[in-house]
């Protein structure tokens, strides 16, 4: 019996791959090694974000592969580890299973006994290729394949019914694709374990850093609880920025979450996102750039896998679009895993700090 793995899909991809032949699904190029180990008759699960159903089963027919060959639109050049799939189950978006059904939510193993509100159970499902336990893979099965002969309508909300609208302004005699985010989507709460995994991702990328022979800046207001994760050498933590901006800039500057210098330049700035609104690093970013337009820096915002969607969702935001340096040609999102895999890679002292740009992805 083969291995059961999660393949994620915004709204986006999925009303895309819907509409093709259906027989090739692909992966972003940081996910190459792990795409190495799915093997022909291994299975995949298909999971819809911001939605949260499940919609399909896809079974591998052939090891991964690289191509950069567009398929079936512009947004598969961002998914060139690609697989030859055979579709078993593919449903349309009104009959996917809600995960929060109790068919599931009581029974699958990372949901059973947690409370509906809850954020935790989200760290399964952050990122395409996380291997499904096997009691999951039974229950999912089952389940998909049942609705795929009853096809059980599950309304949809007007709010759900809009993330699968595509929308595009035109400025300066070109069209752009924008974001046009429903209302309601900076209501929802944050979980105080995400909190705290924020200042662990916050020291992982002080140390990368670090290790990078960067300077360090961290908002006054973190260092207390991102010290304790991260070692700091000494004169790496920088005490003021070196920078000669005025009042106004400075304090919107000092408020980003991690920021790398090399001498009085800022090389790299991180917004560390762990609330589900996903709003206030974005902000912060779109003043920086309003503040000072012609600065020449990389910007990321970094969030859970799970929320890879809202953030690129906010990015392509109208408002932000229209900047005189709009911020999706700036500013790239870069999940919690890649932080993690990055801090984990031999030799970093070695490596240029263009090697985060192989990890982040562009809305």
């Amino acid at each position: 019996m083969g291995k059961y793995y999660y393949n994620l899909w915004s709204p986006e991809t999925y009303e895309v791959f819907s509409r093709s032949d259906r027989m090739v699904s692909g992966f972003p190029l940081r996910q190459k090694k792990i795409a190495e180990r799915v093997m022909p008759g291994d299975t995949f699960i298909c999971y819809v974000t911001k939605v949260s159903r499940f919609v399909g089963i896809l079974n591998v027919v052939d090891p991964a592969y690289v191509d950069e060959t567009p398929l079936y639109s512009q947004i598969d050049e961002k998914y060139v580890v690609r697989f030859k799939i055979e579709p078993v189950v593919w449903l349309e978006k009104e009959h996917g299973i809600p995960i929060h059904e109790d068919m599931l939510w009581n029974h699958l193993t990372f949901t059973k006994g947690v409370a509906k509100t809850s954020a935790e159970w989200t760290g399964r499902l952050r990122q395409s290729l996380n291997e499904v336990e096997s009691a999951d893979a039974i229950l999912l099965t089952q389940a998909l394949l049942k609705q795929k002969d009853q096809k059980h309508l599950f309304a949809m909300s007007e709010r759900d019914k809009a993330r699968f609208e595509r929308h595009e302004a035109r400025t300066e005699g070109k069209v752009i694709s924008v974001s046009v985010p429903d209302k309601g989507d900076d209501e929802e709460s944050s979980a105080v374990p995400i909190v705290r995994e924020s200042h662990k991702i916050q020291a992982l990328l002080c140390q990368i850093g670090e290790s990078m022979g960067m300077k360090i800046w961290l908002p006054r207001g973190d260092r207390v609880n991102v010290l304790k994760a991260w070692n700091a050498k000494t004169g790496v933590l920088l005490d003021e920025l070196p920078l000669s901006y005025d009042g106004t800039t400075i304090k919107t500057i000092e408020q980003i979450d991690v920021i790398w210098m090399k001498g009085r330049s800022i090389v790299r700035a991180f917004e560390v996102e762990h609330t589900t609104a996903v709003y206030s690093g974005i902000l912060r970013m779109a003043d920086l750039l309003a503040l000072v337009p012609n600065l020449d820096i990389r910007l990321h915002i970094v969030a859970p896998e799970d929320r890879r969607d809202k953030v690129l969702e906010q990015i392509k935001r109208p408002v932000f679009s229209l900047l005189d340096k709009p911020l999706r040609e700036t500013c790239t999102f870069i999940g919690y895993a890649d932080v993690e895999e990055i801090a984990g890679l031999e030799h970093l002292s070695h490596l240029s700090h263009t090697l985060v740009d192989e990890y982040a992805e562009r809305a």
